[in-house]
């Protein structure tokens, strides 16, 4: 019992950090990973930037909000609860709303493709 409380622990923890719940986690976490995920995927195609951003920042924060769910559950109850498809539908409905601002920073020009970094690498 209490081995799972800790691990809970431990989920809920990651899971915050990666959820937009608070206002540094998504400035300092999230949308710097959301970049670098969309790096990598504009090494493959420049065009597939914007997509590659909003796909990593859809993951980090759909992400956080499992890990933040299953893991308060594995805190506070006897049994695990199954993660539904409501709770699942509602976590990725935020997300969606957090990923239009994204959207709207690379539309503005505030989120670009780092052309010194991939000219540095040959790219």
């Amino acid at each position: 019992m209490e081995k799972r409380r800790v691990k809970g622990g431990f989920f809920a923890v990651v899971g915050f950090v990666l959820s937009p719940l608070s206002w540094w986690n998504d400035l300092v976490v999230n949308l710097p990973l959301a970049y670098a995920f969309g790096i990598v995927v504009a090494l493959f195609s420049r065009e597939l930037f914007l997509p590659g951003v909003i796909a990593g920042y859809w993951l980090t924060n759909v992400a956080g909000f499992v890990l933040l769910h299953k893991g308060a559950i594995d805190i506070v109850s006897g049994e695990p609860e199954p993660y539904t498809t409501r709770s699942f539908a509602k976590d990725f409905l935020i997300s969606v709303g957090y990923t239009v601002l994204v959207v709207l920073l690379v539309n503005f020009g505030i989120l670009t493709v780092p052309d010194e970094i991939l000219s540095a690498l040959g790219l």
